[in-house]
């Protein structure tokens, strides 16, 4: 069977490779080069056991500081814009303590999922991918942040996630580079289980692989629109021609509301605006953590790849803007000096941003669409958790269209 694969970020990659995995030939479209969008250059953190959406019931007494405070991580720019109006809507419709726990169910048990590919996948390819599986501690700053973490720590407990809360000594014990930093501890959410990789090297180490494999790749293409007969697609249409498959698998991160509004029906996904630094890190023991780090109150997330620190973090939903203020660089090398001063020169700090791609829920959208050409399958939607829930979600779309193999 011919499928087309539409995205090469992680989730179209990984699409890919669980496809080809199951004997169909695959062809991949992108504008662009392999992981050059939202996977690029994001926290490279693999949070599998740490997967509450955004949308949650605490988030209400927040929203007045997250929208209004300057040094906000949360901003929101509203536009002319009737999309952004209502995902907004929705989002807040999904603050609330019942979707918030069945959202959280679901992440967790694709997350496990797609470990489970993601390990298997490394193993039998060897990619040269930074990957390390240090654990993870998520710090909170006050005694009432942390009680509400032990609080979905219990609930994800149920659902089979090892966690422990961890006092700001103990913290220390497991990342020595936080000494500096413990004054400011109340205490933190330890995940031993927890790991990072480098998610363009995971990107571009698939492409090669699936390339020299036979796997046709078509970049620097742009998705024009879409040739149809009756209820299904033909082709698909491109700036390099018309594609013929089967089959089309839609991953197109934040570009899929308007490729679906192309085909008539609607996809809830609006893109959150994320930023990153990537530094060089100093040889000196116990300046650089080895473990994951996530600062809760900053919303800041530190993930060791080799012999770099990546540092990330913000969420703004301000549309298709890639341009980079100098003040959100700022605000990330600003944290990273307050946890970790001496983990870097900050002579070279790789500044990047990419559109998550998010869901009111936070649950990606997976499968086919009522409303959607038959033989179109979504792979999209994953918000910041495209790197960790890529594989899980993959195994699924492969299984729709090969499920007896």
């Amino acid at each position: 069977m011919q499928v087309c694969v539409l995205g090469a970020g992680i989730v179209g990659l990984a699409t890919a490779y669980e496809l080809h995995q199951r004997g169909m030939q695959v062809t991949v479209i992108d504008q662009a080069q392999p992981g050059a969008g939202a996977s690029g250059g994001n926290g490279a953190q693999l949070s599998y056991s740490y997967v509450q959406p955004l949308a949650n019931a605490g988030l209400w007494h927040q929203l007045p500081e997250l929208l209004l405070s300057p040094r906000s991580p949360l901003k929101m720019r509203p536009q002319w814009d009737v999309h952004q109006w209502r995902w907004g809507l929705e989002f807040l419709r999904a603050c609330n303590r019942r979707t918030a726990e069945r959202s959280t169910q679901h992440l967790l048990a694709l997350a496990a999922r797609s470990r489970h590919g993601f390990e298997a996948m490394l193993q039998a390819e060897q990619l040269d991918c930074n990957f390390s599986n240090t654990g993870k501690l998520v710090l909170y700053s006050t005694p009432a942040g942390l009680a509400a973490a032990q609080q979905q720590m219990e609930l994800q407990r149920g659902w089979g996630s090892e966690q422990e809360a961890v006092s700001p000594q103990r913290c220390v014990e497991i990342e020595p580079a936080l000494q500096h930093y413990q004054r400011h501890i109340a205490g933190a959410i330890y995940t031993p289980s927890e790991c990072a990789a480098d998610c363009l090297a995971v990107c571009q180490g698939l492409q090669r692989l699936l390339a020299a494999r036979g796997v046709r790749f078509v970049l620097g293409t742009r998705v024009e629109g879409f040739v149809r007969h009756a209820r299904r697609i033909a082709a698909v249409q491109t700036s390099a021609g018309p594609i013929e498959a089967q089959q089309f698998v839609l991953a197109l991160g934040s570009a899929s509301h308007q490729a679906a509004k192309t085909l008539g029906f609607r996809l809830p996904i609006y893109p959150l605006k994320g930023y990153s630094i990537t530094l060089d890190t100093t040889e000196a023991p116990g300046a650089a953590p080895r473990v994951n780090v996530t600062d809760a109150a900053r919303k800041v997330v530190f993930a060791r790849i080799g012999r770099r620190l990546r540092v990330a973090g913000m969420a703004e939903l301000v549309g298709h803007n890639d341009h980079i203020p100098p003040a959100r660089i700022q605000s990330l090398c600003e944290s990273t000096r307050a946890l970790f001063p001496g983990c870097s020169d900050f002579s070279e700090l790789r500044p990047w941003t990419g559109m998550r791609p998010a869901t009111p829920t936070g649950v990606p959208l997976v499968g086919r669409h009522p409303h959607a050409p038959e033989n179109l399958l979504l792979n999209t939607g994953h918000g910041a958790l495209g790197f960790t829930l890529a594989f899980g979600t993959a195994a699924q779309v492969a299984a729709l269209v090969a499920p007896a193999a």
